[in-house]
């Protein structure tokens, strides 16, 4: 009877000690993973679901495409800002104040601060509009709450704690992939409007492609990712700038690749599943004027669902909390490098107020537009517009850094990023122009 009841515990324990070795590992993944992770994750904002909602319920499944044409260009300009904060040492906006005139650093920087305040007021509005959906209550009592936390936790918890908290949030996001599994998805449709391009030169087909590319391709990730591959390299034992250290490239420049790689996959997988959901939901009832991501859940309820309400509710709440901090931080890095002042997340609030001033600034003035007249929620898809337009002159900058010697010393950006970079920036300027011609 011993000897039996010894034998059927052993399987028992065995799987226990597999499932902790699983999640030990994927624990240590998680860790390994560089910056890109998070930036992938920030792309899928609230202001990014709002863009996907709108496209899904407007056109259906006709613009999926999209999400296999934006990957190799997204997850490349995401790996060109990443080189220059690693290889340089220093920021975009750093970078740009050393080796161009004022007038471009302070332009390219204004656009960006523009840009992410309008996003920021979106993103935050979003988030209070959704947890009124799910509890209710006084949702901008919920905005100034979420801003609040975002600004407290980027100034009290040190980085690298910080970057594993962010890392893990970013598993929220799979709620639109569970969306995708109890709603009806017409498979046919599906792989026609994912493989087939549909184009279409009307005004508002062109202004929902630049809303999808500039939601997509967002200045703020570039500034984010340049600036936290630089805190990342400098907390790093031993780790320098590749331009004095070019013998450290091949194990810097691998893990940076594939953390960027696979943020910028999981940003298209999610993005591609919520124009999945709202299309195959929305669209497919007549439901086709969404204009904020709380309408898309709300709408989705009756339709499909309490649970397909709930968790795109909460993933509206989730992702929200990654990109605060991300774009409120992006801007904190960019004016802050431009005007030479101490910055980073690694330090303390003593040693470098000014970045931190900017980043809770910013952070408020986000909150406080949802109490103006100016509805940030309403703006949430202009948002989108407004970084397609500003992504253009940034990315140029981007890449003519790439080739400055002065910038990048001896050591060079591969010919395939290279032409994949002019490539993005190139389809980036034919969509804006596309757009600002059918508007004259």
């Amino acid at each position: 009877m011993a000897k039996r009841a010894v034998s059927s515990g052993t399987p028992r324990t065995a799987s226990a000690k597999s499932g902790t070795s699983r999640l030990s590992r994927l624990a240590s993944f998680f860790k390994a993973l560089g910056p890109g992770i998070v930036t992938g994750a920030a792309d899928d904002d609230p202001s990014g679901i709002a863009t996907y909602s709108q496209v899904g319920a407007q056109f259906g499944f006709t613009m999926l495409w999209t999400m296999l044409l934006t990957y190799p260009l997204m997850a490349g300009i995401q790996e060109i800002s990443a080189w220059i904060g690693r290889v340089t040492g220093v920021g975009l906006a750093g970078n740009i104040r050393r080796h161009y005139s004022p007038l471009v650093v302070n332009t390219l920087v204004a656009l960006l601060l523009i840009a992410n305040v309008i996003n920021l007021g979106a993103d935050i509005g979003a988030m209070g509009s959704a947890l009124q959906l799910i509890v209710g209550g006084p949702a901008l009592l919920y905005s100034i709450v979420f801003g609040v936390i975002s600004v407290i936790a980027a100034i009290v918890f040190p980085y690298k704690q910080y970057a594993q908290y962010l890392k893990w949030t970013t598993l929220v996001l799979f709620v639109y992939a569970g969306t995708a599994l109890i709603v009806h998805i017409p498979l046919k449709l599906v792989l026609l409007g994912t493989f087939i391009p549909s184009l279409s030169f009307s005004n508002s087909y062109l202004i929902a492609l630049t809303a999808v590319f500039g939601t997509t391709i967002s200045p703020y990730l570039f500034f984010w990712q340049a600036s936290v591959e630089v805190a990342e390299q400098k907390s790093a034992p031993r780790e320098k700038p590749l331009k004095d250290a070019p013998h450290q490239a091949p194990a810097q420049l691998e893990r940076m690749r594939s953390g960027t790689y696979l943020g910028m996959a999981l940003s298209n997988i999610i993005a591609f599943f919520i124009i999945l959901d709202t299309a195959a939901v929305l669209h497919a009832h007549g439901i086709t004027n969404i204009q904020t991501p709380a309408q898309a859940a709300e709408a989705l309820r009756p339709l499909a669902g309490e649970l397909a309400f709930l968790l795109f509710s909460i993933g509206i709440i989730g992702t929200g909390l990654i990109a605060i901090p991300v774009l409120a931080g992006s801007s904190a890095y960019a004016l802050a490098e431009a005007l030479k002042w101490p910055i980073g997340l690694e330090r303390k609030l003593q040693r470098a107020k000014g970045f931190y001033a900017i980043l809770a600034v910013a952070t408020l003035i986000g909150v406080a537009l949802n109490f103006t007249a100016i509805n940030p929620i309403k703006a949430l898809f202009w948002s989108a517009v407004i970084n397609g337009l500003a992504a253009v002159p940034i990315m140029i900058v981007m890449m003519l850094m790439t080739t400055n010697k002065k910038i990048t010393g001896q050591v060079r950006l591969p010919t395939l990023q290279k032409v994949i970079g002019w490539i993005a920036t190139g389809v980036m300027f034919a969509v804006a122009a596309g757009m600002i011609a059918t508007l004259i």
